[in-house]
Order: C-alpha cells, then structure tokens, then sequence
C-alpha cells in the first residue's frame, strides 16, 4: 500500500513557470535575510562596535531558536491550508504557537533563566550577556509580526502567487534600507536601535502580506477530501518544528564554542558579519523546497525539479564569490560593518570557504521538498538532528585542534548540511522500500 500524497495541480512543472515562481522566492528570502547586515551596520557603530555586533548577533540566535520552533508552520499550510477548514484550522495552530512561544521568549529574559541562557551556557561576559538579554526582550514583538505573516503566505504560496508575497518582503527591505543611513547620521545607534529598526518593518510586511492575500482567502471553498483538524496538523508540525528547534541551535552552538576559542571578542565579529553576506543566499536556496510543493513530481522517475535545483544551487553560489574582489571586500566589511582592517582577509578568507554552501543547500530544500509532499515529515527530522550532531562534533574536535574561530564555524556549518542532505536522502530511499514492501505509513497518511 502507496503512501498518500496530495493531488498534484493541474499546471504542472515547466522550466518557465518554476523560474517564475522561483525568482520571486529568491528576491524574498535574500531580502528577507539582507535585513540582518543592514541592521548590524546600526549596532556595530554602538558604544562597543562589533562587540555590540556580535552580543546583538547572539540575542537574535536565541530570539530563532525558539521561533524555528514553529518552523514547520508553512510546510503544513502549504500541505494541508488548501480548503477553507484546513486554512481555519492551520491559523489557530499558528496562533496558539505563537503564544506559547513568546512565552517562552519572555521566560528567558527573566533572572536565573538570563544568567543559565547568556553566561552559563553561551559563556558571554558582561557587558556582552545583559546586551544580548536586552536584545532577546525588546525582540517579543518582532517574534510575534513573523508568526503573524504565515497565513498570508501560506495563501499566497498555494496560489503561486510569490510575486504578490514577495511585495511585502521587498517593501520591509526598502524601509530598512532608508532607516539605516538615518539612524546613523542621528546618532540612533547601538542594540536597542538596532533592534527597532528590524521590528518597524516586519510589521509593515504583515500588513501588506495579509491585505494582499485577503482575496485568496475569500476564493477558499471546502474540500472534497476529508478535512485535516487542528491534531493532524499539529502531528505533522511537531516533527518538522522539533527539527527547526534543532537546526537554529547550529547558530546558538557555534556561538557557544567560538566564545571558548581563541580571541573570542575577535572571531565572533568575524563570523557573524560572514554569515551576515552569506545566510542571504544560503535562504534563497533552501527555498526550492517551496518548488517542489508547488510543482511536485509527476511521476515516481520524474527529476525536472531536481536539475532545475542543481542549477540555481551553482548560480546562486557565485554571489558570496564576489566578497573576494578587494574593492567589494573594503567597502562592505570596513565602511558598513566597521570591521578593523586587519580582519578584513579573514572575513574574507571565510566567506571564500563557505561559497559552496547555496549548492548544498539548494539540494537540501528539494530533498526537504520531496518528503514534505510525500508526508515523511521524519525523514526531514532525521535530517536536522543529524545536522546537530555533526555541527557539534566538528566544532569540538575543531577546538580541541586550536582552529581558529572563524574557520571552525564556516567548516561545521559545510559538514553538517551535507549530512542533513544525505540523511533526508537516505530516509526517502527508506520510503520507498516501506512502499515496495507494503508498509502503510503510521498515523492516518502522515508517518508518525
């Protein structure tokens, strides 16, 4: 007996109508990311420059680590918001974990809890540890304006409408773009204004994501199939928002050991205004997941969407390339990011090591795709706890080698998605000969 899978759409994959759909995802998600180095340029002209960069950086870690707990959240109304009940369904879930995690959030500001979270197990020292439980506190509204977007989006995806949704990404970007220079020149600088200045435009986006998506939602009807509640939603979330849990501590983990490293005060300004260049692309290929949920495989051999990644992956690797031209490299890390200049060909030297990581991670939201359609939420999970454990294992022996700080990051994070990609590859092949032997999937369509 076959596992279930949803009914394809009637327009089915065409390289045009992928690039389409795909374009504007990769403008959201980049923009989307943009904002963070946009922002560092605010906190790193504070009282401490990159220091105050760098503890900003580790406020915000926490801040997604416990929001990648619903990070599952538009899988499943991409699989599941389709009707009018579903999509009823799936906004109460992302409401009400929206409020237990924002309870969450507030908890960890609150003493012992800041001094476990800050001192004890990030090793930060003051002023770095009450900076970065000031950024986490201020941040409970920018936490709640993310979550407020899914169902918008999540509409707006369904109808392949990115290029609708993508208007609310590049408006947030725009906005942020005019708040940084005039921060600066008024002299609102440091964390707290850093901190504003990423929250005014989220909630901006919210609002015109959910005006823009208002029109969809009124065209929902009912659906012909039996209607997914809020515990089958939640039951597919749970895996795929465990795992986010473990993906967003790869960022709280390499902060823990750079910290324990040599020059901490150093390397973490270092990798954190890498990653800052980097993550954009990095979150323009992971979205290839969305391609496979919009344009899945037509039949069990069909690998259009597959080649359609493989491309994107090395075009999109080419743009952390252009941090090696020496004039670019000046202009970003020493006029925008105040970055010393003896530091420079580091920052450099790292974002040259991890220009291979938009390959793999644009191969990695395929493979994601693939098992979210199929409704193998754990082959996904499997992926991320394995990306854990290889993050942390070679962050150990790296620091038990004397590694310097900004290498040890950039090469754990290389290893740990190439494992997370073979892991989900592996759990699909498993799948498949749960399929070929009869296995029916564990929990009412949705493998448990």
């Amino acid at each position: 007996m076959q596992t279930p899978v949803p009914t394809a759409p009637a327009t089915g994959y065409t390289l045009w109508r992928a690039i389409k759909f795909y374009i504007p995802l990769v403008i959201q998600a980049a923009s989307q990311s943009l904002t963070y180095p946009l922002v560092a340029a605010i906190v790193s002209h504070g009282q401490h420059g990159v220091v105050d960069l760098a503890a900003f950086a580790q406020g915000q870690a926490v801040m997604f680590m416990i929001g990648a707990t619903g990070g599952g959240l538009l899988t499943t109304g991409m699989v599941f918001g389709r009707d009018a009940e579903g999509f009823r369904q799936f906004k109460r879930l992302n409401l009400w974990m929206c409020g237990i995690l924002v309870v969450f959030q507030a908890l960890a500001c609150i003493h012992p809890f800041d001094t476990i979270m800050f001192h004890g197990i990030l090793g930060l020292e003051a002023p770095m540890d009450e900076t970065a439980r000031e950024v986490l506190f201020c941040s409970i509204p920018l936490q709640i304006f993310f979550f407020m977007r899914n169902p918008g989006l999540v509409v707006l995806y369904n109808a392949r409408a990115s290029a609708a949704a993508n208007w609310g990404t590049l408006s947030r970007i725009a906005l942020t773009a005019c708040l940084t220079p005039l921060f600066v020149h008024l002299g609102w600088v440091g964390h707290l204004m850093g901190t504003l200045a990423m929250t005014g435009p989220v909630l901006v986006e919210w609002l015109l994501v959910r005006w823009m998506a208002s029109p969809y939602i009124r065209k929902l009807g009912p659906s012909p199939d039996q209607q997914a509640g809020l515990k089958t939603q939640l039951m597919f979330t749970v895996p795929l928002s465990f795992g986010g849990l473990l993906l967003s501590m790869a960022g709280f983990m390499i902060g823990a050991f750079i910290t324990r490293a040599a020059e901490p005060a150093r390397m973490l300004p270092i990798h954190y205004v890498t990653m800052g260049v980097v993550n954009p692309v990095c979150f323009a290929a992971l979205r290839m997941q969305a391609v496979v949920l919009a344009f899945p495989p037509r039949q069990k051999n069909d690998h259009s969407v597959f080649g359609f990644a493989l491309v994107a992956g090395f075009l999109l690797a080419f743009f952390p390339l252009v941090g090696q031209i020496q004039a670019v490299a000046q202009w970003y890390f020493a006029q925008i990011q105040n970055v010393p200049a003896g530091d420079i060909p580091l920052a450099m030297r790292a974002m040259l090591f991890i220009s291979v990581m938009p390959i793999l991670q644009s191969l990695r939201g395929h493979a994601e795709g693939l098992a979210a359609w199929r409704r193998r939420p754990n082959a996904i999970l499997a992926g991320q706890a394995v990306h854990l454990a290889a993050l942390v294992s070679v962050l150990f022996i790296a620091l038990n080698l004397g590694v310097p700080g900004y290498v040890m990051g950039v090469v754990a994070i290389l290893v740990a998605t190439l494992m997370t990609l073979v892991t989900i590859r592996l759990g699909l092949v498993w799948a498949d000969m749960e399929e070929a032997f009869g296995r029916a999937p564990r929990v009412r369509g949705v493998e448990g």
